[in-house]
């Protein structure tokens, strides 16, 4: 449907009685006196993506309401007291709606709403709402008391849904306590749907005439409506996909909106109902008892078409399109060309049925419209014919899942005269396997392959059908199975015994007396109920729905988080009383992986490989950790621990990651106790049991602070720079001081000024991130952040340091991240008594830095603050200071936080770095300032600081390093190199790099006096600092000759590796892949690497060491491409005969001896 303005008609009487009228699309209905509304009602719900959400209140009383009597109340999580409430005001005129939203929801949201509240409306779909007028309870969404889950409802639903109440509603949900389903009055739609919002369709007043007879026609009179027409019409079902059913007769087709209709393909339907557009599609709103079937049918034959005939007049049919090529995919919809070089749309029922460019025969579907765009939509696998030399897939059914004993399975293809195979032991068929003539009996579970082959055809692929029978005796195992979801999910079970161990509220959690005798399916399992009466001990048998539920956790977690198998109870009975069961033993009974969480996609469930393969093998277990050595400091209620028999990789007893290693060794204990004290280092006397279950995005283990063992306090302890301050060597330092601003705490302001002046020795120069504007988080529009600053200056001088001075650009208001209103940014803290700003004019937040002569432009300045890479986040800050004679640029940097990109232990694997495409960014564009800087002196001093939120091995660090900078983090000993720490991983956020002039004349520390540690032991930040000391004036030694090592600093002998990148950033090396080993690229950074092995050949091998002289020795072994990258190899030796080179920045063949 294309710009038919005509079809949106706006209610005369309604436009003169909004309060703000906006013309948006309506749900057309007439209100007499009889049925006008007595009150308010919640008349429009938005749960979107991110914080797109929304609640629209609708008066169609007739009569102008004070809402000052009004309170919306949020009860998150299946609680019984309201988690937050509102009180509204403010006068709401008749047949007007109000809005209330999310404060960073969409502006389309944000252009119809009346009263922002962020955390009132942070609801998700398993969240209760209830709208009272003094107190009294005149509507509500949900169940209060009852968490469903994800959401209650299936079709239409409260998650990912705009929900309109239908048009014949005039009063509210007065009970929140009952069941709730949100079918019944309320009509759903796509995620994202504004189109509704600040009107409704109750517009109207009491005295209104009564509503005229539907209009009937053929499919192509009722087209030609008015939208807002009642209307009927006659047509045969040619698809069901989900709510919308599509229609059509001999000469045109249409869309019916409506859940449960009871139809299916082939039927002759008449339906009754209004007339409406959504998002250019035309269609009626419909209920069931308003659609009726009058005989069933076969689905017409599609009509072939080219693209170019996908217009109006064929929206709603069912169509073929010849000789089709798929050319991208984005957000569910495929761009496609057909044979004639017409371009189109195609969104699937199933995304996996089309593939990027391949070219199919042909595709069928039936043509919906989305935002005046047509969209052909395959139906099923069977709309999709690839190549009509291959014989076309077996379809099943019943379709697979859980069936009754002696079920009978028919197999089918849509090809005629072609012949089935298939076999029902696991095995692939082929053309040897059995012949299907008749049903296949299912009489246990069993998985059905098969492929369809006919003579001058191309066989089929293998279809796939997993078949399970309802057990009489269901054990929890059985419902567990091996892996992460449950073959039941959806399905009632009876009589699933078990005994209690642990009791959250309304999750119980129960464990099988009765365990087999399979290490990778879990004994325990959730129970959900209200009201259970049950303790700890009892064995108690339990009827109810198996469910995949998506604990609580972040915003986001029902895209990211694996879910929890529990059974929705309906009925509990205690049979009797039993001794709980000895809990499995983390490290002994058990062992967990320590390097790997997932490396197959979550495809093969391998408890002893994987980390999250085991933790999914206890989920719901009752399991123990003997002697728990505590790794992180306690955050949130939760202490990380691993076994007492593991070990730890830090100086002060904590698990730092790796670039192939992120500890899934770890153990997340929830202790419910957030005031709980303990550090990195400490350890438990004693055992530690619980049950495993997960939220948040990780596995935890439920347990009690009450029966913790006795914590013995490791020697961990905050600690002094080893850095010695000297009058002629130049100290500069990075601290994120964590929002720090004129409303941080008296008591934190100490601790960090305490940290400047003893643990750091005062600095000559410190990079501060997070520095916040002089009313901290308060959104006034201040955007100076000189008071913050001076009260930390203050504060120093009181310690007994020096009279720093302080120096930023402050950003434009709320234009780079951070809390909103708080405006941080980047700062230098400078001590004048040592070194000076060279002189220069400030630049403002949009000037832009360059470098002329060897000053810069602005000082301080910023560097492409404009540059689209740095929306919402930080722009560096460059500043050039004097010291002793000699000039130095230092860039404070913050980059985008990781914020977006996906959990360790989340169903997506391996996750996906949403965020690190804008680190990448900002890196290349800072890489560039520096590149410019060295263009102009190639031995210029250049030193970036800051918190670059990654990791020294990540690729935005190593974009940022490039061939100019080296990463001083690199060179801190791997037990020490950790600045941060999230969910119990010791990390490095926080960096100091140094142009490659200064590197040997530089020395680095990191102050481990925050992460590891808890207020209680003095922890003033989130952050450790970093501190380098730099001798400016030490001349540079010449380059040597290097000659082979006599041994070398590491020895790599790999047997059968297979990776696609390999970094070795060691500065002798000796490598060796054997010939079943298979590495896509090498990098080597060393000043000596000795190459050997078969294995190379599969290899593309970088070169780019940072020190001049390099030597490469290639033993005559071939790899697939050598790539010499930079000026810094003097020579190669033993190239095998026709080795490929390749060189690049600078490298020269002429310039390097072959030897």
């Amino acid at each position: 449907m294309k710009n038919k303005k005509w079809k949106k008609p706006f209610n005369a009487f309604v436009a003169t009685t909004l309060v703000a009228g906006v013309a948006v699309p309506m749900i057309p209905t007439s209100v007499s006196a009889e049925t006008a509304a007595t009150d308010l009602i919640i008349s429009e719900y938005i749960e979107g993506s991110s914080f797109n959400k929304a609640l629209e209140l609708f008066n169609g009383t007739g009569s102008a309401v004070d809402l000052s009597k009004y309170t919306v109340e949020v009860y998150f999580n299946g609680k019984t007291v309201a988690g937050q409430s509102v009180a509204l005001s403010g006068t709401l005129e008749p047949g007007a709606t109000f809005v209330l939203y999310h404060g960073d929801a969409s502006e389309q949201i944000k252009a119809k709403g009346n009263l922002e509240n962020t955390s009132l409306i942070n609801f998700n779909g398993d969240d209760a709402i209830v709208l009272k007028n003094n107190g009294t309870i005149i509507d509500s969404i949900g169940q209060v008391g009852v968490d469903p889950g994800t959401s209650w409802g299936t079709d239409v639903k409260t998650a990912d849904m705009t929900l309109v109440r239908d048009s014949s509603i005039v009063s509210g949900d007065t009970n929140p306590d009952d069941a709730f389903d949100p079918g019944t009055e309320w009509i759903g739609y796509d995620k994202d749907t504004f189109d509704y919002l600040g009107s409704h369709g109750h517009q109207t007043v009491p005295g209104e005439e009564e509503p005229v007879a539907p209009t009937e026609g053929s499919i192509s009179d009722i087209r030609a409506l008015p939208i807002g027409s009642q209307v009927t019409t006659t047509g045969t079902v040619t698809a069901v996909l989900g709510g919308t059913t599509y229609i059509q007769d001999e000469n045109a087709g249409l869309v019916l909106y409506g859940f449960d209709l009871n139809v299916k393909p082939g039927d002759k339907i008449q339906a009754t109902g209004d007339l409406a557009e959504f998002r250019s599609l035309l269609q009626i709103n419909v209920t069931p008892d308003n659609v009726q079937v009058l005989e069933e049918g076969t689905v017409p034959e599609p009509e072939v078409v080219t693209a170019a005939q996908l217009q109006e007049e064929l929206e709603g049919k069912l169509l073929t399109v010849n000789n089709v090529k798929i050319e991208s995919y984005v957000g569910g919809n495929y761009k496609a060309v057909d044979g004639e070089g017409n371009q189109f749309e195609l969104r699937p029922s199933d995304a996996s049925l089309l593939a990027v460019g391949t070219t199919y025969e042909s595709i069928t579907g039936v043509l919906g419209s989305y935002n005046d765009v047509y969209q052909l939509i395959p139906r099923s696998v069977d709309d999709i014919v690839e190549d009509s030399s291959i014989v076309r897939p077996v379809t099943a059914t019943p379709g697979e899942g859980l069936v009754e004993e002696g079920t009978e399975v028919t197999l089918t293809t849509k090809t005629e005269g072609s012949t089935i195979h298939y076999t029902t032991d696991g095995s692939q068929p082929t053309t040897d396997s059995p012949v299907y003539n008749e049903p296949i009996t299912i009489t246990e579970d069993t998985t059905i392959k098969a492929i369809a082959v006919k003579d001058g055809l191309t066989n089929s692929d293998v279809a796939e059908f997993d078949y399970m029978i309802q057990l009489e005796d269901i054990h929890i195992h059985d419902i567990q199975g091996e892996g992460h979801y449950s073959k039941y999910d959806g399905l009632n079970v009876t009589d699933v015994e078990g005994i209690v161990t642990y009791i959250d509220g309304n999750d119980v959690y129960i464990q099988d007396l009765q365990p087999d005798d399979n290490a990778n399916t879990s004994e325990g399992i959730l129970v959900y109920k209200k009201s259970h009466g049950v303790q700890v001990g009892d064995v108690i048998s339990v009827d109810g729905t198996v469910k995949e539920h998506v604990m609580p956790g972040y915003s986001e977690r029902y895209e990211t988080d694996l879910p929890v198998t529990e059974i929705a109870a309906t009925t509990i009975d205690i049979t009797g009383t039993g001794e709980l069961p000895d809990p499995i033993i983390i490290g002994e009974d058990v062992q967990l992986p320590t390097e790997i969480i997932d490396n197959d996609g979550l495809s093969v469930f391998d408890p002893e490989e994987d980390g999250i393969d085991l933790f999914e093998s206890l989920e719901g277990m009752l399991v123990g950790v003997n002697n728990p050595k505590v790794v992180a400091l306690q955050k949130y209620g939760e202490l990380t621990v691993i076994p007492g028999n593991m070990e730890t990789n830090t100086t002060a007893g904590g698990l730092r990651i790796s670039e192939h290693d992120y500890n899934p060794e770890r153990i997340t204990l929830d202790i419910g106790d957030d005031n709980y004290v303990a550090k990195m280092g400490d350890r438990f006397e004693g055992l530690i049991s619980g049950v495993v279950s997960y939220g948040y995005s990780y596995y935890q283990v439920l347990t009690d602070k009450e029966d913790l063992p006795e914590l013995i306090e490791g020697p961990n302890e905050r600690e002094a720079t080893s850095i010695t301050p000297a009058e002629d060597k130049l100290t500069v330092a990075a601290y994120n001081v964590e929002n720090f601003s004129t409303k941080t705490p008296e008591d934190k302001v100490t601790k960090i000024a305490e940290a400047i002046v003893s643990n750091m020795k005062n600095p000559d120069i410190i990079g501060l991130t997070e520095v916040q504007d002089n009313d901290g988080g308060t959104d006034s529009g201040t955007v100076d952040a000189s008071e913050s600053a001076q009260l930390l200056i203050d504060k120093i001088i009181a310690l007994g340091g020096p009279k720093y001075v302080y120096t930023d650009i402050a950003p434009e208001d709320k234009q780079d991240g951070g809390a909103p209103g708080g405006n941080i940014r980047v700062g230098f803290l400078y001590n004048p008594e040592r070194v000076s700003l060279t002189e220069g004019e400030k630049g403002t937040a949009t000037e832009a830095v360059d470098v002329v002569d060897g000053n810069l432009t602005l000082n301080p300045g910023r560097i492409d603050p404009t540059n689209p890479a740095f929306e919402s986040s930080r722009k560096p800050l460059a500043a050039q200071f004097d010291f002793k004679g000699e000039k130095v640029i230092v860039v404070a940097n913050h980059f985008n936080s990781k914020g977006g990109d996906q959990p360790l232990y989340g169903k997506n694997q391996p996750p996906v770095l949403g965020s690190e495409e804008q680190r990448m960014e900002i890196a290349s564009i800072v890489n560039g300032f520096v590149k410019d800087v060295l263009a102009e002196d190639p031995n210029a001093n250049v030193v970036l600081v800051g918190d670059f939120n990654d990791f020294e091995f990540s690729n935005p660090i190593e974009e940022l390093k490039g061939q100019e900078l080296t990463n001083m983090i690199d060179l801190v000993p791997a037990e020490e190199r950790y600045t941060y720490s999230y969910q119990g991983n010791a990390q490095v956020l926080d960096h100091i790099l140094v142009t490659n002039n200064l590197v040997d004349n530089t020395v680095v520390d990191i102050l481990h006096i925050n992460s590891g540690f808890m207020e209680e032991h003095g922890r003033a930040s989130d952050h450790d600092p970093v501190m380098v000391q730099i001798d400016l004036k030490k001349e540079q030694p010449e380059p040597t000759e290097p000659v082979k090592p006599e041994t070398f600093d590491k020895v790599y002998d790999y047997q059968n590796l297979n990776k696609k990148k390999l970094m070795i950033p060691q500065k002798n090396v000796w490598l060796q892949l054997d010939e079943e080993s298979k590495v896509d690229e090498i990098v080597l950074k060393g000043e000596y690497v000795e190459l050997q092995g078969e294995g190379l050949q599969h290899s593309t091998v970088i070169f780019e060491p940072k020190k001049l002289g390099a030597v490469l020795e290639l033993n005559d072994k071939v790899s697939k491409k050598i790539i010499i990258d930079g000026k810094n190899v003097s020579e190669i030796r033993g190239a095998a005969e026709g080795q490929i080179f390749e060189f690049v920045n600078g490298a020269a063949e002429s310039a390097i001896e072959f030897n």
